[in-house]
């Protein structure tokens, strides 16, 4: 199996693959034939600086076509694609090189100045001359035949006890997103599809292109920060039909921004924390229709969603149903789902065996009412949810501990009305006295030493934290 060839090659060579807008808000399309013909001289010079089958690639782009490209490449090429978020920091990349070892990284210029040294990389205006069609060209690297066990992408989790752990995706996943594309993600053949997530999350992967391809559709790529009035006037401008985004956004679309009826705009889904049943029943009356909540891990891929003929106010807020096929039960509360029924599974964490347990437990709490759907209740873990990222409290209190004044830490979320939940950082001084002026430097300590959106927005300082008689921190009494 080969995603270019089952899927790319398969399609028209004028069919729309991608509406690219830079940050500058220069707009092209690009089509399938170019797509193809573009990753493909891009993987020969790929090969060219070393990676082959089975390698891993390192991208640190945004929403770029560049990005799209480099995943293609790796595709065709059978490399392991491995996109990290553009806000990530020294620290955090060098627990993805160590734990990766990538052959190389893609990039862009400015971002490159955090990877660790000693890994070879290649930036855009590299990229840009191996893509120049008047330019020397690398001979392209022909499609590999790959078996669907095959590792294809490799994405990062947050852990609450150590490092994030590096997942790996096979082949299988690639194509294992029709499910969810057919129903939940919902676009249909001839649309647009916008999924507004940075590369480098599991949503992104499966949700910025690979879902509306599987569909018919095109996807759109916008390269710039999130501005509420812009986004409607962007939304309706392209003509979006489906619009994925996470709760954080559409919690701020409701504040801040003047929503209105956009008539290309068909459905809307989100996924990544519960989304509050009024703000769905906000859109529902602004815009007309309804918000599709849905539900997965890294490690899973999509297991539940309200699918796309679901929109009905009495189940705003629930996570819906397992997709097709899926099964699912729970236990004690906790969600549980069989991994040989979920085609977009993972294979196993970087440097341990796969998984062979007949349930995956998945930490989450949920309650099923008597028609099948379910409504998320809690975790029973430490990660914090915030605003659609996964913080991992370890990561946070890591970077703190790092500052000179600090003893030790704790990271608890805390509620927030447009994030869901914010990072709390409850600090131990080893020098100093508390002060607001402290408290500003570690959040600007953390954001230098990690990526920005794992700083706390709450810090406050105690003379202890409490623990239990082995010591390790009691997070849920700081809850």
């Amino acid at each position: 199996m080969n995603f270019i060839e089952d899927v790319m090659e398969r399609s028209k060579a004028s069919r729309l693959g991608i509406v690219a807008i830079d940050a500058e808000g220069r707009r092209r399309e690009w089509h399938f034939g170019e797509l193809i013909a573009r990753s493909a001289g891009l993987s020969g010079a790929m090969a060219a600086r070393g990676v082959g089958r089975g390698d891993v690639v390192m991208t640190l782009v945004g929403s770029r076509i560049e990005w799209v490209l480099a995943m293609l490449a790796c595709f065709r090429m059978g490399a392991v694609a491995m996109p990290c978020n553009p806000q990530l920091r020294r620290k955090d990349l060098q627990v993805r090189v160590d734990a990766a070892q990538p052959k190389l990284c893609i990039g862009e210029e400015e971002l490159l100045g955090e990877l660790p040294g000693g890994l070879p990389a290649m930036n855009l205006t590299e990229v840009a001359e191996a893509l120049d069609e008047d330019l020397p060209q690398e001979t392209p690297v022909a499609i590999e035949d790959l078996d669907p066990e095959d590792p294809a992408v490799i994405i990062f989790t947050s852990g609450t006890t150590g490092d994030p752990k590096g997942v790996i995706y096979p082949q299988r996943y690639l194509i294992g997103q029709r499910l969810q594309a057919q129903h939940w993600v919902g676009a249909r053949e001839g649309e647009l599809a916008w999924c507004t997530a940075a590369p480098g999350w599991s949503k992104s992967t499966r949700n910025a292109f690979i879902a509306p391809w599987l569909a018919g559709a095109a996807a759109l790529i916008h390269d710039a920060r999130f501005d509420p009035a812009e986004r409607l006037d962007l939304i309706e401008r392209e003509g979006v039909n489906v619009l994925c985004q996470a709760p954080t956004e559409y919690r701020i679309l409701a504040k801040r921004a003047e929503l209105r009826p956009i008539p290309s705009l068909r459905r809307m889904i989100s996924a990544g924390e519960p989304l509050n049943p009024e703000v769905i029943r906000l859109f529902r009356e602004r815009l007309g229709t309804g918000i599709g909540d849905g539900y997965g891990q890294t490690e899973t891929g999509a297991i539940t969603g309200m699918r796309p003929d679901d929109d009905d106010p009495a189940r705003d807020g629930s996570m819906g149903r397992p997709l097709p096929g899926i099964e699912t039960r729970v236990i004690n509360g906790e969600l549980q789902v069989r991994p040989g029924t979920v085609p977009s599974f993972f294979s196993n964490y970087i440097g341990e065996e796969p998984f062979d347990g007949e349930w995956w437990t998945t930490g989450d709490h949920v309650s099923r009412d008597d028609d099948g759907y379910l409504w998320f209740e809690g975790r029973d873990d430490d990660i914090i949810i915030t605003a659609g990222y996964r913080v991992g409290p370890f990561e946070v209190e890591s970077a703190l501990v790092s500052h000179p004044s600090v003893a030790e830490a704790a990271a608890v979320p805390a509620p927030d009305e447009d994030r869901g939940s914010v990072v709390r950082a409850i600090v131990v001084l080893a020098n100093g006295e508390p002060s607001e002026a402290l408290a500003g430097e570690l959040q600007e300590h953390v954001k230098s030493v990690t990526a920005p959106y794992k700083y706390p927005r709450i810090v406050e300082f105690a003379d202890e934290l409490p623990k239990t008689p082995s010591g390790k921190i009691r997070r849920a009494e700081l809850k």
